[in-house]
């Protein structure tokens, strides 16, 4: 069974006043599309995790925990990690932690949480667990 990491901001720890997110998200937001996540996931045969990071220097050390516990064939990142341009070093930083740590998983992003389990089908390949 394929696993899928959706890596994240730690919805307590985001400014959603920056206009770089989308408009109208919340904690509680993020929250019900992770959960969704996790459902579209588990409905394509995929053994999903959430990795909530916190948009600081640690975010990268933790995103490489994360991958040295399992072995992962997609990571997501969220959109919440890569959008904000004053966070570009921490999203370099989280890319480079999942290059390292999981050089042969793929890499996608989403736009929502709750698009996460198609932006991970657009690398899984086909029969991945889709349907099983």
């Amino acid at each position: 069974m394929p696993r899928v990491l959706l890596v994240g901001y730690d919805p307590e720890t985001v400014d959603f006043s920056d206009p770089a997110l989308p408009p109208g998200m919340t904690i509680e937001k993020v929250r019900a599309g992770v959960a969704v996540a996790l459902q579209q996931f588990a409905a394509r045969g995929w053994e999903g995790q959430v990795g909530y990071i916190r948009p600081d220097e640690t975010a990268g050390p933790a995103v490489q925990r994360l991958l040295a516990s399992k072995t992962y064939a997609c990571v997501v990142i969220g959109a919440g990690v890569r959008l904000p341009p004053r966070r570009l070093s921490i999203f370099e930083a989280v890319l480079n932690a999942i290059h390292r740590a999981a050089p042969s998983a793929a890499i996608a992003f989403n736009t929502r949480p709750e698009d996460s389990a198609d932006a991970a089908a657009r690398w899984l390949p086909a029969g991945s667990g889709e349907g099983a």
